[in-house]
């Protein structure tokens, strides 16, 4: 029987733009993150007018009552966090023990991302077949590529690894995602994980999950498939205004995850002897004695 050995779990808090424009939100966030038990604490960084069409950027947002400008445009303005603060971010996370990574969405966004020398930075799923930005990121960027695969055909997922080739088994991480907020069970297709991991396990650095469901069950599942990096959305209430707070894990929820993948990684092991330690006793009082 060949024995499956289980890394230890890497859990991110994806913040994203759930900080609302506003530094003190981000800290904070970064903060519960960290006493939540999470690993990273992770961005976004876009470049509104390179990202968007001139249409695109004057139409009204599609959802009135979250938006934070008359216009699309001017409601991703709001968000966008500078990269000197960006900055700020990172050696905050760096002083307070928590790893910082964020998202890029334009080739902007990656130049400045990549001055600043995170961990790893994030491509996302609407924005994985930029590949003058997977160039730049895999030519130009020392760290890990970290790859969502949402709303992305078998034949596009294809294609990016072997973009990235030789490198992409020291480098990049793939992640099985459903793109949706939230998320509805059904639609969370867990065993993408397997395909994925059949298909480019040994072409890559690591196969990942980033979900967008509700609770936490889902990505309990997701590890024991073999996933060691489980990625969600982070907020401190999900009933703040904005687009991402309703598929987000609120600090208890986060806290009970962290607290899950822990006990399964510890859980998830074969016995040293066939009886341990803690059943001898058991054993002595309680198993049957043929007469």
């Amino acid at each position: 029987m060949t024995k499956k050995t289980y890394k230890l779990p890497k859990v991110v808090a994806e913040i994203g733009c759930n900080h609302m424009g506003e530094m003190e939100i981000a800290f904070e966030l970064i903060r519960l993150a960290k006493q939540a038990g999470a690993h990273y604490a992770k961005f976004q960084k876009r470049t509104p007018k390179e990202l968007l069409t001139e249409e695109q950027y004057n139409t009204p947002h599609p959802v009135a009552y979250n938006s934070y400008g008359d216009t699309y445009g001017a409601h991703r303005e709001f968000l966008e966090l500078d990269i000197a603060q960006h900055q700020e971010l990172m050696d905050y996370c760096n002083e307070i023990g928590v790893g910082y990574a964020t998202s890029v969405w334009d080739m902007t966004s990656a130049y400045e991302v990549i001055g600043i020398k995170p961990d790893y930075i994030k491509v996302p799923s609407a924005c994985n077949n930029h590949f003058e930005m997977l160039k730049l990121l895999r030519d130009k960027f020392d760290g890990d590529v970290h790859v969502s695969c949402g709303m992305t055909t078998q034949e596009e997922i294809k294609k990016i690894v072997e973009f990235f080739g030789e490198t992409a088994k020291d480098r990049l991480v793939i992640y099985s995602c459903t793109s949706g907020y939230p998320v509805p069970f059904e639609d969370v297709c867990l065993l993408e994980i397997n395909r994925l991991k059949e298909d480019f396990g040994d072409k890559v650095k690591a196969v990942a999950f980033s979900g967008h469901h509700l609770g936490m069950a889902v990505d309990i599942a997701a590890y024991t498939l073999g996933t060691h990096w489980i990625e969600r959305h982070f907020t401190k209430d999900r009933t703040w205004k904005g687009t991402d707070h309703s598929a987000s894990l609120e600090t208890p929820g986060l806290t009970k995850l962290c607290r899950d993948l822990t006990a399964t990684h510890k859980a998830l092991s074969y016995k040293k002897e066939e009886i341990l330690e803690i059943e001898k006793p058991q054993r002595d009082k309680l198993k049957y004695r043929p007469h």
